[in-house]
């Protein structure tokens, strides 16, 4: 059943992976880093918005993966000798898509989470809060040097290299569930930082 769902409503199953899976990644997250179970401001809003980034990584994992394709089969990326394609095609999606696509899709959910905190977490209204006041509350200088140059080489673009190995039926429910390893991984750095 679950693999007829996903297959029929690839959009609608994007949300709901990410919408639970993320979420769950992000109270562990909190919990690991704080000792005890907390709630964030705007939980809802944090998992819809989860959800419709999933939607948008249900179109992009398709769109990067036989784009890649494409460029094998015309020559355009190596494509090795000895080594299977699938596996240089692997590579090459999660390279190219975690290099062009992941950085502008995290800065954005940063935007997001700031958005929800100001006016959940501070009870602003939205109509009263400016594009600059958000985007001068996220740590751009944390945002590139942790996140982009280190998280996306060492963690996103291997994690997804095995991620398009598999089956496309599962590679949403395990990219939903990587939020949930890297949530747990960068809490207990932060903790451990503490």
């Amino acid at each position: 059943m679950f693999t007829e769902l996903t297959i029929a409503h690839p959009y609608l199953m994007g949300f709901a992976k990410f919408a639970v899976l993320a979420t769950i990644g992000e109270l562990l997250a909190i919990r690991i880093v704080g000792g005890h179970w907390k709630t964030p401001p705007g939980l809802v809003y944090r998992s819809a918005v989860w959800g419709f980034l999933g939607m948008g990584i249900v179109l992009m994992f398709e769109i990067f993966f036989a784009g890649t394709a494409s460029a094998l089969s015309k020559g355009l990326l190596y494509s090795g000798n000895g080594v299977p394609q699938p596996v240089f095609q692997a590579v090459f999606t999660s390279a190219i898509m975690n290099l062009t696509f992941a950085p502008t899709f995290m800065a954005f959910h940063r935007f997001t989470d700031t958005t929800i905190d100001m006016v959940c977490g501070e009870g602003r209204k939205i109509g009263d809060i400016s594009l600059a006041e958000v985007t001068n509350r996220i740590d751009w200088q944390g945002f590139v040097s942790f996140v982009v140059l280190k998280t996306i080489p060492f963690f996103w673009i291997p994690a997804h290299a095995v991620t398009f190995l598999l089956p496309p039926e599962y590679r949403i429910l395990v990219a939903a569930s990587l939020s949930i390893a890297l949530g747990a991984i960068l809490a207990y750095a932060k903790r451990k930082n503490k």
